[in-house]
């Protein structure tokens, strides 16, 4: 039966008994009593103590019979043949081992628990194990490993705790191994943390002991399958129509643009939001350590950064990317995030010819996102007059578009400012277009409104000439 999957080899290693539910010891501890304050009271009870140490030994022991399983599935599948089974019968195949497996231990499973464990054993052989149904989940952003017992995951720009947990370090290691030897990269402890990618476009990144002290660390930032699009971003609060007739008419008429902001931001969103507005008769090259940018138009190359081998050699960087990009006839420059000495590439590129290029930047503010790139440039060691950087600042940037994750998991692009130039030493700045905070209701969501400062945009003849004559009405001030 099922001989297509099975190997030829019937000398298979016997299966180890499962321990009896009634020998895990418990490890739940009584509450301590805590002196009176003012944080909220905890939600368990003393009375909730019993049933739930039932069901962790219950969690427990069927734990430690999905790895008896799995290791039985790879014993007996022919993990050649995988490749070339459909779902159906690979599904078939793994509930038949699974139910000869159960009879032997004399293990009696419900058929809600038989359906999870056939599943989770389908996670284990094909993809990620008890990360495939937070992946699957589109609700959620970022999943966030801390150790084999803590599983935090992001949603709406707050973070919960899961009941996803795995079996111990060893199989949190064997998943992230599977992850990164997949893209060619490899962790362990003489090289103790890496950047990957996912097979659907997924950010990863992991640290492992001895560098994370209690268990492995890993962070996936999830990709969006279905790209936000400016009315997207409109109709969820994140910017107004005026600001995305404004930003249009920035990016058509090839205005080089910063998008800055903290971790979590809405920096990557909100960059292919703009990437939109550019014509699809423009060639685009793409700059990233991990491509993440999604976008639509026909003529797009994209370039991805390389860590170094096993013998430290074979590193190409992104500024190693961006001086070959210069050689290729681009008409805009996108670099996923400048932070390190392709700073004064990328500025040249804008000064030079590459007119319309963007990046992204870790700043909190346009006048903080000047000082980044100033503190850049130092730190790649070229070594010119504070005067002069600045003015190749002033020259390169036109416009810096501010995103922020407020206090209550909301983005918004808090701020636009444009660079107008030099006065003596200093950069000179205007913000066309802010976000005005009023208030905060009992729910801690942010009152709010945008607004646009009053100050008519520098670059009003250039949109003119460009054929965007916006209406002076979009820059009035807006009390809401």
């Amino acid at each position: 039966m099922f001989s297509r999957y099975k190997k030829t080899d019937d000398a298979g290693p016997k299966l180890v008994e499962v321990p009896k539910s009634d020998q895990p010891e418990s490890t739940a501890q009584a509450p301590e009593s805590k002196p009176q304050s003012q944080r909220k009271p905890s939600p368990k009870k003393p009375a909730t103590i019993v049933p739930m140490d039932k069901e962790k030994k219950r969690k427990a022991r069927l734990g430690e019979i999905k790895v008896e399983l799995h290791k039985r599935l790879l014993d007996d599948l022919n993990l050649s043949a995988l490749d070339t089974a459909t779902e159906s019968d690979l599904r078939a195949e793994i509930s038949a081992i699974a139910g000869e497996a159960l009879e032997e231990l004399s293990v009696v499973l419900n058929r809600e628990e038989r359906a999870t464990l056939n599943q989770d054993l389908f996670d284990e052989v094909t993809g990620l194990g008890p990360l495939e149904p937070l992946l699957k989940d589109d609700t959620i952003n970022d999943i966030l490993v801390n150790g084999p017992q803590q599983v935090f995951v992001e949603r709406a720009g707050k973070l919960e705790l899961t009941d996803t947990t795995f079996k111990d370090e060893r199989h949190l290691l064997r998943i992230i191994d599977k992850i990164v030897s997949a893209v060619g990269r490899r962790v362990d402890e003489s090289n103790p943390y890496v950047d990957a990618r996912l097979a659907d476009g997924s950010r990863f990144n992991a640290m492992v002991p001895p560098i994370a002290v209690d268990g492995s660390l890993v962070s996936i930032r999830k990709f969006k399958k279905e790209k936000l699009a400016v009315d997207d971003l409109v109709t969820f609060g994140a910017f107004t129509e005026e600001m995305a007739a404004y930003l249009q008419a920035a990016v058509s008429t090839r205005l080089n643009i910063i998008v800055s902001g903290g971790t979590g931001s809405g920096k990557t969103t909100t960059l292919n939001a703009l990437s939109s507005f550019i014509d699809d008769d423009e060639r685009i090259l793409t700059i990233e350590d991990t491509a993440e940018l999604q976008l639509q138009q026909t003529h797009v190359g994209r370039m991805e950064s390389r860590p170094p081998n096993v013998e430290g050699q074979g590193a190409v960087s992104q500024r190693d990317c961006l001086k070959n990009a210069l050689r290729m006839r681009p008409d805009r420059i996108i670099v996923g995030e400048t932070r390190g000495e392709e700073v004064i590439d990328m500025l040249q590129a804008m000064n030079t010819g590459h007119d319309g290029s963007m990046t992204t930047i870790h700043a909190n503010s346009a006048r903080d996102a000047v000082s980044r790139l100033e503190n850049m440039i130092a730190m790649a060691g070229i070594e010119m007059p504070l005067k002069a950087v600045r003015s190749q600042i002033a020259s390169a940037v036109n416009l810096i578009v501010q995103a922020s994750r407020l206090q209550d998991g909301s983005r918004r692009m808090v701020s636009i400012t444009e660079v107008t130039g030099m006065e003596g030493d200093v950069i000179s700045m205007q913000e066309v277009f802010r976000y005005q905070r009023v208030g905060l209701t009992p729910e801690n969501k942010i009152i709010g409104h945008f607004t646009a400062t009053g100050v008519r945009t520098h670059f009003s003849e250039r949109f003119r000439m460009w054929g965007y004559d916006l209406p002076a009405s979009i820059f009035e001030p807006f009390e809401g």
